[in-house]
């Protein structure tokens, strides 16, 4: 290693990315999939994912340590931010 180079990350210490991969389907099995997903409003990837977790609860392998599924819709608003006090303004 010379000293231009960059010390490797371990795998700890980089951010968890999703990972990719190609799924192929009947065309049939994908449309009905996508029309189940439209129905709860979801992407068909992620009713994938959604199914997929389901079966994996249901089997007793889902690891514990997999994040949960982000919640659906728009976040939620924060709180107005309290007024500040300044001091001696109650007097």
């Amino acid at each position: 290693m010379t000293d231009q180079t960059p010390p490797r990350r371990t795998p700890a210490s980089r951010p968890q990315q999703r990972k990719q991969m190609l799924l192929r389907l009947d065309p049939a099995v994908h449309d009905a999939l996508a029309r189940w997903a439209s129905d709860e409003l979801r992407s068909a990837n992620a009713q994938i994912e959604f199914l997929l977790r389901r079966a994996l609860k249901e089997a007793g392998r889902l690891p514990g340590s997999a994040a949960p599924i982000a919640r659906r819709g728009r976040p939620p608003k924060r709180p107005p931010a309290e007024p500040e006090t300044r001091p001696g303004a109650d007097a």
